[in-house]
């Protein structure tokens, strides 16, 4: 019984907790949205500017794929001709979610904390260029992680207390 209670938790981690970080990014995105529109009207002086002409590193969700605005990219030390315009950021980053909250509520089921610190090593090595050189991009990398790993911490945690004592 207790292999169908840890089968059911890393299912419920992994895969419900796709969508709870997506209303997360929603949510995320929806501040912002907010705090853009209150800075455009205390700001109507350039109210005729598109904010995000400003920040070429702004990002555009299109069918719910982040992208990087058409432009330059925000970085002087970069090779323009390695950036193209509309590119995927953090590509992958569904799956890598995923397998992430898989493990950390496999971890946290085994007893074994410390793999969390691996899991978020090996992450952020990962992302480390593309992080660094877009600001959205890490923004979005803090939000999901935070978010899958609470649920999945949070997931294995209830069911270590309530099915596997």
């Amino acid at each position: 019984m207790t292999a169908v209670w840890v089968a059911v938790a890393l299912a419920v981690a992994g895969f419900v907790g796709w969508p709870v970080t997506a209303v997360v990014f929603k949510l995320a995105r929806t501040i912002d949205d907010k705090a853009d529109a209150a800075t455009t009207a205390m700001d109507a002086g350039s109210a005729a500017q598109d904010p995000s002409a400003q920040d070429p590193s702004a990002d555009v969700t299109v069918d719910g794929e982040l992208t990087a605005q058409p432009g330059p990219p925000a970085s002087n030390g970069t090779d323009a001709a390695a950036w193209a315009p509309g590119q995927r950021i953090l590509r992958g980053g569904a799956i890598i979610g995923v397998l992430e909250r898989l493990g950390v509520c496999l971890a946290i089921l085994a007893g074994q904390p410390v793999a969390i610190a691996y899991i978020v090593a090996i992450k952020g090595l990962g992302r480390f260029a593309e992080l660094k050189e877009t600001p959205v991009a890490a923004e979005r990398f803090i939000i999901g992680t935070l978010t899958s790993m609470l649920w999945a911490a949070g997931t294995a945690a209830a069911a270590k207390v309530l099915f596997l004592q």
